[in-house]
């Protein structure tokens, strides 16, 4: 799309529609809204000069309210960043209505696009037969990076459903509701109040979405739809409620009533089509069923009388229906029964799979409290001296565990409950309703076998089959490297062996992007997890294991976002491709997954570039020696240069005492702690949240972990006369274009002149220094190795809507380091500007749309 098609769809409107808030029947707003624009200007200005934030605020003070009172100041700046988060609402309804516009919703990476192009190439037989293997997971997870409550989001919908119709008049009130109505949650969410804001999207998005792609997709292969044979194909994930890492409110109780909610919602959708259903099927031999139908599903949603137990159940009666429709009147309206048939077998009685996390050595603190209730503390201590083969052979020959009553921890107590909590679950909603356990911060084959056994011990006590899926998080450098390591031991281990035997042979492994850029920066991070799956692949088909790899990802490139589909679509045949699985988060859902249009298109976008990685090898998508050679070199150059970088003496405490990170936990936008481990207990690395570390850089439009040693890496292959080699790389292979194009996103979305007051300062100077340093050169060598003349010239759409947006939040930004500023050289907290800053995080990361 051209600059012109998005100024005439997006920038102009916006700037129509933007001069309402002008006449919005509120006190103060014209003045507020007329003393914006002057502020804006003054801090476009003022930084063009050089001037500190300070100096634009203190010079706009004098000018234009010499006669006020500093309280009277400060109100107005609390009234323009109000004002301000309003307009970036504005902007992003705007933007969303005119998605078909602004995106080719046909072109590349569409349905459209594949089914043409298999169609030219004769691979339509190669395609089914991918699409009945295959299957994209998005798993929408409970993390805080969401700012918009859950009635804003609903002014936001209606918004832009107004605007796609020109409705001048709905707009207007609905700027006067979004006037009145609050952006801040008065109290933290509980799990329960995440899991409820999340069904939001699965009721009102993917359950309209996810059927529709599937529907044409199989109605242009002529494939019926009640005959599809993997309606896995789409799926959609839920963290709520089972996220239990690092989140003390997140309880077994948590995760049944999660579980419940999610089965009376899709119930109630079922309902809904039903009942509409019902209006068309007025037939003997059809009517009679598919009046039981709603009435079975009328019971159990409202007179709390189960009458399906299972979907299995459900779809026995809309098969006799099916048949009887076939069988005596002509197929009439079967089109429609059998769409509704497909949805009851995507989505289950359990509407969205939900996972069980938890770290690792909490895994190992339960188990030291089981061996010594069952043998005693000299065993235990004796237990602690074997090697881990041995310590494996221990656990594994455990017949039996103490019951839960029997435990004195609390919280070990609460961590056996949850395998009753998965068994429960399993019962109502089905085995898809929870069938996976993922470790986080898993660093050995022990690690596994711990959770293995207590789920044997449990729920496996009285099967064979265990029905649980232990999923390995690798996240850090180390653990990314170890990991071959590990899946090989435990693909060696005979009781894991077997467990994977009634699991067909699938082993699913998941591998952390947040937590690797922020241990290894974002060139190592992002090497090291192709690198895993390279060798995590080719172990596991050693084994005949058929591996699945499921990706922790943010919203922005420093946690694994950015343009997600060109890495799926570069990874190439060393990578097995059987499934793609990614979280998604905040921002990321209604951003990208929020209103039907736009899940449409980003689902078709994955599920393309997973197929089209197999259908459709090329050079461009394998790696040669020499190419990798070249990454790796980068990989350790930056990596060595991050390292030094958090080495530096004031690395932490410009963290903790110039950026906002220590406001994130009183933002009450989601329900984790910032940080894990005591709260009281001073800030460590790696207690450190990758959320609020990387969201911290953004506030400060710093961007580190998006960028930090991709300079570096280019520079020393500059001095050793290898550019050349990374120009041609540039050209050959997308995963390298992928990595720096999302990197040339964090620098687009960086404004260190906001912040160039730090280079005067005694303590942060030449950390910020520094900082700069690494920013001017990463963005001259991106720009020289991709031959552009301006950051993301390839992707207009992109570039025109970050420069828009971070023009909306410019005063706001510059309140922010004003407030910061202020309290630098002051020495002392100030509860205003503490609060000012703590007001303004909301428009700066709503406005980034993946700013952490």
């Amino acid at each position: 799309m051209s600059k012109n098609q998005y100024q005439t769809e997006v920038a102009k409107r916006f700037t129509i529609y933007n001069s309402l808030f002008l006449d919005l029947p509120f006190s103060d707003i014209h003045r507020t809204g007329t003393l914006l624009p002057i502020l804006a200007g003054e801090c476009q200005a003022g930084f063009e000069q050089n001037k500190t934030p300070k100096e634009i605020i203190r010079g706009f003070f004098d000018e234009l309210m010499s006669n006020n009172t500093e309280q009277e100041r400060h109100d107005l700046l609390f009234k323009m960043v109000q004002y301000v988060e309003r307009q970036v609402v504005l902007f992003d309804s705007i933007e969303d209505a005119a998605f078909e516009k602004i995106h080719d919703v046909n072109g590349k990476g569409s349905i459209k696009a594949l089914l043409a192009r298999v169609d030219n190439d004769r691979k339509k037989e190669a395609l089914v037969e991918k699409l009945r293997n295959f299957s994209v997971r998005l798993t929408l997870t409970a993390h805080p990076t969401q700012f918009y409550p859950g009635n804003v989001l609903g002014i936001i919908t209606d918004l832009e459903t107004a605007i796609r119709d020109n409705d001048l008049a709905s707009i207007n009130l609905l700027l006067q509701q979004l006037g009145k109505t609050g952006f801040i949650n008065r109290e933290k969410p509980t799990p329960l109040d995440e899991a409820q804001s999340l069904i939001w999207f699965l009721v009102n998005v993917f359950y309209v979405s996810m059927p529709d792609i599937l529907t044409r997709l199989l109605n242009s292969l002529e494939i019926p739809l009640h005959e599809w044979d993997n309606p896995g194909l789409l799926k959609v994930g839920f963290w709520p409620g089972g996220d239990r890492d690092g989140n003390p409110f997140v309880t077994h109780d948590t995760t049944i009533k999660v579980a419940e909610k999610l089965q009376k919602w899709i119930l109630r959708a079922y309902y809904r089509d039903v009942r509409k259903l019902r209006r068309r099927l007025t037939f003997r031999h059809v009517e009679p069923i598919m009046l039981k139908v709603e009435n079975g599903l009328f019971n159990s949603l409202f007179e709390d009388k189960t009458f399906y137990n299972s979907k299995d159940e459900l779809l026995s009666d809309l098969f006799e229906a099916r048949k009887g429709l076939v069988e005596f009147h002509d197929g009439l309206f079967l089109e429609q029964l059998d769409e509704f048939i497909l949805k009851v077998k995507i989505f289950g009685f359990h509407f969205a799979n939900m996972d069980v996390r938890q770290d690792s050595r909490k895994h190992d603190g339960l188990w030291d409290e089981l061996i010594e209730i069952q043998i005693g503390k000299e065993a235990l201590q004796a237990y602690h001296k074997l090697s881990e083969e041995e310590q494996i052979r221990f656990l594994l020959e455990e017949t039996s565990i103490p019951e839960v009553s029997e435990l004195k921890d609390e919280f070990h107590q609460e961590m056996m409950k949850s395998f009753d909590a998965i068994a429960k679950v399993q019962t109502t909603n089905g085995e898809d309703g929870l069938h996976r356990y993922i470790i986080s911060n898993c660093q050995s084959a022990k690690h596994v076998l711990e959770v293995y056994q207590l789920a044997r011990l449990t729920l496996g006590k009285n099967t064979d089959k265990l029905p649980l899926d232990i999923v390995p998080l690798f996240e850090t450098i180390d653990d990314l490297a170890n990991a071959q390591v590990i899946m090989e031991k435990l693909y060696q281990n005979q009781a894991y062996k077997q467990h994977l035997k009634s699991r067909n042979n699938k082993q699913t492994i998941m591998l952390g992007f947040s937590d690797g850029t922020k241990d290894g920066g974002y060139i190592r991070a992002n090497w090291s997890i192709l690198r895993a799956k390279e060798e995590l692949t080719k172990i596991s088909r050693k084994y005949e294991v058929s591996v699945v790899f499921f990706d922790g990802r943010g919203g922005p490139p420093a946690r694994g976002g950015g343009n997600m589909h060109n890495f799926y679509a570069s990874l190439g045949q060393n990578v097995e491709n059987s499934e793609i699985q990614v979280t998604i988060q905040g921002q990321t859902i209604s951003a990208n997954y929020g209103k039907p249009i736009s899940c449409t298109y980003n689902l078709e976008q994955l599920l393309c570039a997973g197929i089209e990685n197999e259908l459709y090898p090329s050079s461009e998508k394998t790696l040669n020696a020499y190419q990798r050679a070249l990454i790796d070199q980068m990989a350790e150059v930056s990596y060595q240069f991050y390292k030094d970088f958090k080495n530096h003496p004031q690395f932490l405490p410009y963290l903790e005492h110039v950026t906002p990170l220590k406001y994130f936990g009183e933002v009450n936008i989601g329900s984790r702690p910032v940080k894990r481990g005591n709260k009281d207990s001073g800030l460590k690395f790696e207690d450190l949240r990758a959320i609020p570390f990387v969201g911290s850089w953004a506030q400060m439009k710093q961007n580190i972990p998006g960028f930090f040693g991709v300079g570096a890496a280019l520079a020393t292959l500059k001095k050793e006369g290898k550019f050349e080699a990374a120009r041609q790389l540039y050209n050959d292979s997308l995963f390298f274009r992928s990595l720096l194009g999302n990197s040339m996103q964090s620098l687009a979305k960086s404004f260190y002149k906001s912040s160039a007051y730090l280079k005067e300062h005694p303590n942060y100077g030449d950390l910020w220094k520094l900082m700069y340093e690494e920013y001017r050169r990463t963005i001259d060598l991106l720009l020289e190795v991709s031959g552009m003349d301006t950051l993301l010239q390839d992707n207009p759409t992109s570039k025109e809507s970050i420069a828009i947006r971070e023009k909306i939040v410019l005063p706001v930004i510059t309140i922010q380091q004003y407030a910061i500023q202020t309290m630098l050289e002051k020495g002392v907290d100030d509860p205003v500007l503490q609060r000012l800053i703590l007001r303004t995080m909301f428009g700066i990361i709503n406005a980034a749309r993946n700013a952490a």
